[in-house]
């Protein structure tokens, strides 16, 4: 699966299915959390969006490989600790200065 060009940013959203899952308020961050397929191979992927308006290149997103079991009664406010709890996920966008890099942890949803 390494090869599938769902695992080598920079991604494309023409190569997934996405399903919006909803908006996380918690702290009032307005983080859009959405479920992606791959096309080519069918892997679900995670993926949560963060961007502060008032804050230059504040833009970040996480993109994280889950399973069936992950994904199931996922809600938006959830969405963050799945992927801290992930072994690896992907993070990008202004704030990070990169199209995409592997990180694990908690990801930086706050300012």
């Amino acid at each position: 699966m390494s090869e599938c060009r769902c695992m080598t940013p920079p991604f494309h959203r023409d190569d997934f299915y996405s399903q919006a899952i909803g908006i996380d308020m918690t702290n009032l961050r307005f983080g859009e959390v959405s479920v992606e397929t791959c096309k080519t191979c069918g892997s679900k992927w995670l993926q949560y969006f963060v961007e502060y308006e008032a804050f230059t290149a504040s833009g970040r997103y996480f993109r994280g490989m889950a399973s069936l079991e992950q994904l199931l009664g996922l809600t938006p406010e959830r969405a963050a600790a799945v992927l801290a709890g992930m072994p690896w996920y992907f993070r990008g966008g202004s704030y990070y200065r990169t199209p995409g890099e592997r990180a694990s942890g908690v990801p930086q949803v706050d300012l």
